[in-house]
């Protein structure tokens, strides 16, 4: 009979239990795909006066890559890549002259920005089937509204992070993925910051460049190139989650040459792709843990986390903080590095 194991997150206060008694296989994850509403793209070449006027677009025309903006009642055609702000933003930046306001412990107003970046003219180039060129041109879009959002005052924090799948919380099926600043260090960053320093404190090293020493060879490896590993975290959350972190220690993303960019692009294009042709394109979220505070470049190590929603958290996760997974991360690892290395042989 199979020993489940506990086990704890390497920053976090987060305990796992890996139910090997529940062992799955991918094929059990398969779930019937959820018909989308037919309508109007609103993301879709065509129809950008659906959308605010764009605050970034990457334009291709008569072979020229130009970077421009909307303005009022124009809009921008020929372009590869959108960043507009979203309609129904969960934080909107301050009016003129108007500042957040601390009342004792908490934000008076949710001041910020939440902004779409539209990944592709083309309403099917996820990341995971995707030209690797495309991606560029979206993680180039990333990189640049995060050293433009950065400068702002009451921008403590930036968050990238996609939805994919409807499960996942996708309300739209064009790729996109999202970003918002918060005029606060959220939760789990505050931790991993917290857990990052202690252990800097202690050891003069990055925890994270610590790890990638112990993770970047079996069982749990799944890829690497010039510039990033891939992995399952040893107390993996979800079922066939991965973290990719570059070899490089920085904190925050905008700190990217040419070349790490194009190796980004290169290994999201292949670990997503292995995943989607593992578990039949399964809904997913990812999101870059990325800190632009410069304080704390010594300790803290950006990253990028992608959770296949592959399981639902009920009651005993919910009321307890302890969350169940259901396949080992060692077995994850080594049904993506066969998927993995499937996608690297047909690009």
């Amino acid at each position: 009979m199979a020993i489940n194991e506990v086990r704890k997150d390497y920053l976090l206060k987060r305990w796992v239990v890996i139910s090997k008694e529940r062992k799955r296989r991918p094929t059990d994850f398969f779930k019937k795909e959820i018909v989308e509403q037919k309508g109007v793209c609103p993301l879709c070449p065509g129809n950008e006066y659906m959308t605010p006027p764009a605050v970034l677009v990457y334009r291709s025309l008569n072979g020229e890559f130009k970077k421009e903006r909307d303005y009022d009642n124009f809009r921008h055609n020929n372009w590869v890549v959108r960043v507009i702000p979203n309609l129904y933003p969960v934080f909107s930046p301050p009016t003129e002259n108007e500042k957040y306001q601390k009342e004792k412990s908490k934000l008076s107003k949710a001041v910020g920005h939440h902004e779409i970046i539209v990944e592709s003219s083309n309403h099917d180039e996820h990341p995971a089937t995707a030209r690797r060129s495309q991606l560029v041109h979206t993680m180039n879009a990333y990189v640049e509204r995060l050293v433009e959002l950065s400068t702002k005052t009451y921008v403590k924090h930036i968050s990238i992070f996609r939805n994919h799948g409807y499960r996942a919380g996708a309300s739209l099926s064009h790729p996109h993925s999202q970003l918002i600043t918060t005029p606060f260090i959220p939760t789990i960053l505050k931790e991993e910051l917290e857990a990052s320093k202690r252990y800097w404190n202690k050891n003069s090293e990055c925890l994270f460049c610590n790890v990638l020493k112990r993770e970047g060879v079996k069982p749990r490896f799944i890829w690497s190139n010039q510039s990033f590993v891939v992995f399952a975290p040893w107390a993996s959350v979800n079922p066939f989650e991965f973290w990719i972190i570059p070899k490089l220690h920085h904190s925050n993303m905008m700190s990217m040459s040419s070349v790490q960019i194009n190796d980004l692009a290169e290994t999201m294009r292949i670990c997503l792709g292995g995943l989607r042709s593992l578990l039949n394109d399964p809904p997913y979220n990812f999101g870059f843990h990325t800190i632009i505070d410069e304080d704390v470049k010594d300790y803290y190590h950006w990253h990028l986390e992608v959770y296949p929603k592959l399981s639902t958290w009920a009651g005993f996760e919910k009321s307890t903080g302890i969350f169940i997974n259901t396949i080992s991360p060692e077995d994850a690892a080594k049904e993506l590095r066969f998927a993995v290395q499937e996608q690297k042989n047909d690009l």
